[in-house]
């Protein structure tokens, strides 16, 4: 019968030239596999998300293929499964915290998309966060709970990036690694060089696990190890200063969680934010950053374009600051519940100051505000930066507690990926606004969902002993 289907798909879209019909079989065989084991589903999901390519649809829509699809299906399957099995659900994760914390951010993503001055636009925000919640974080907690299962989610996403990289490479070796054409040798698996380089930093810690399941020296641990050198590679040649920024920043942060420091790390970090804050509205200090519109330009060679960041002079600073500057105007203007998730692009521009302006500030690609946190303040409003962050802050000291209650090896290093992990894509966030996609936003959910997990486990052991 599936040999038959087959056969009409392929003949119907080669008749009709509609060439989306060649896919219906395998579709209705994930469909098929889905009902009979939605576990493998999840695990075939993860393994194209880094395959997957955007892909532009009618009525102005977009869609990552083919993992988006798998999404759908499994939100799907998910909400099923829970009416007919809640009685199976572990309480404890639905009291825990962080599922607390995430549900409330949820919560307040609802009431700013009913109030929304773009009502649709957020609604679409919402459905898509919503499946984002269920299958990284609801689903994801029942499907990564054994050692065996961690070891499929590191499979699942290593391979296909193990052959993704060398072919970034390749293509960009041809152009003599030149910091002009990067973003020419990224299609169609990643959008731009910094979603590239910056999923490659923040699964590197899951790689460096994954090398003590296996003999140093094995054929594996060297194919492990060759893939973090590919990656780390893979990174220099992007010219993402975020990502060499978080990886450094990784080795100091796995130091201050093994010193239990991260209160005081994190305490540090809140303080010069504020201080660096009061230091640009003090008398309008902020005005003295503005950059000179005819020096502020896009740069070809990437040592030019570090000079060019530390004397203001580079185009992606300074059209980060045109935004961020503007997105201070809207704050102030709609401080309760923002503007709604997912519209900054439509309002952004009437409260911009012309003097940060860039020659790029037209915004063709319609990009974001480069700052999931500014972002998060504009769009749900200032008590919504407030749940986000206590998510996020709360996720990071609870980790380190979790970290110094776990005395199992294998256990311990899962949760020091999964924090790491976390942690990096925080900092990343800085200066990117990306939870929203599928090759960050993911593990931003997961690296969630392995630590209420690994939490849930030492409580577990500490009754039993």
């Amino acid at each position: 019968m599936f040999v038959v289907l087959s056969l009409a798909a392929i003949l119907a879209g080669v008749g009709t030239e509609k060439w989306w019909l060649l896919g219906v079989p395998a579709g209705l065989l994930v469909v098929w596999l889905a009902v009979l084991d939605f576990r493998q589903v999840f695990f075939l999901m993860l393994g194209a998300v880094p395959l997957s390519t955007n892909v532009e649809l009618p009525g102005g829509l977009s869609t990552d293929l083919v993992s988006e699809p798998l999404m759908w299906l499994l939100t799907l399957v998910s909400i099923i499964w829970f009416f007919r099995n809640y009685r199976a659900v572990d309480e404890r994760f639905l009291r825990h915290p962080i599922t607390l914390l995430l549900f409330a951010h949820l919560a307040w993503i609802i009431v700013c998309t009913a109030s929304s001055q773009d009502f649709l636009v957020s609604f679409k925000y919402l459905l898509a966060k919503g499946w984002y919640v269920i299958v990284f974080y609801c689903l994801a907690a029942r499907m990564l709970n054994e050692e065996r299962d961690f070891q499929r989610l590191v499979w699942w996403f290593f391979l296909p990036l193990l052959c993704i990289v060398p072919i970034v490479l390749a293509r960009h070796a041809a152009l003599d690694f030149s910091f002009k054409d990067v973003e020419r040798v990224m299609g169609p698996f990643f959008i731009n060089h910094v979603m590239y380089a910056c999923m490659l930093a923040i699964f590197i810690p899951f790689v460096w696990y994954a090398t003590y399941w296996y003999r140093r020296g094995s054929a594996i641990w060297w194919l492990l190890t060759l893939g973090i050198v590919l990656f780390l590679i893979g990174i220099n040649f992007a010219y993402t200063r975020a990502a060499y920024v978080a990886l450094a920043a990784a080795v100091g942060i796995y130091w201050f969680m093994r010193q239990r420091w991260m209160k005081f790390a994190l305490l540090g970090t809140a303080a010069l934010a504020v201080l660096f804050f009061v230091f640009l509205r003090k008398g309008d200090n902020w005005l003295e950053f503005a950059p000179d519109y005819q020096r502020t330009v896009t740069h070809t060679k990437f040592d030019n374009l570090l000079e060019a960041t530390t004397k203001l002079e580079d185009i992606s600073t300074m059209e980060r600051v045109y935004r961020w500057v503007a997105a201070t105007y809207m704050i102030r203007d709609k401080p309760v519940t923002g503007f709604g998730p997912g519209t900054f692009f439509f309002f952004y521009q009437k409260y911009t100051v012309t003097s940060f302006k860039t020659y790029v500030s037209r915004n063709p690609e319609h990009s974001g505000i480069h700052n999931y946190f500014l972002m998060t303040t504009v769009e749900q409003g200032i008590p919504g930066l407030l749940i986000f962050m206590a998510l996020c802050l709360f996720t990071m000291l609870r980790g380190e507690r979790i970290y110094h209650q776990t005395h199992d090896p294998g256990r311990r290093r899962m949760l020091v990926a999964a924090l790491l992990c976390f942690i990096l894509i925080n900092l990343l966030m800085l200066m990117n606004d990306f939870v929203e996609t599928d090759k960050i936003g993911s593990f931003f959910f997961l690296s969630l969902a392995i630590l209420v997990n690994m939490d849930l486990r030492n409580r577990e052991l500490m009754v039993d002993g």
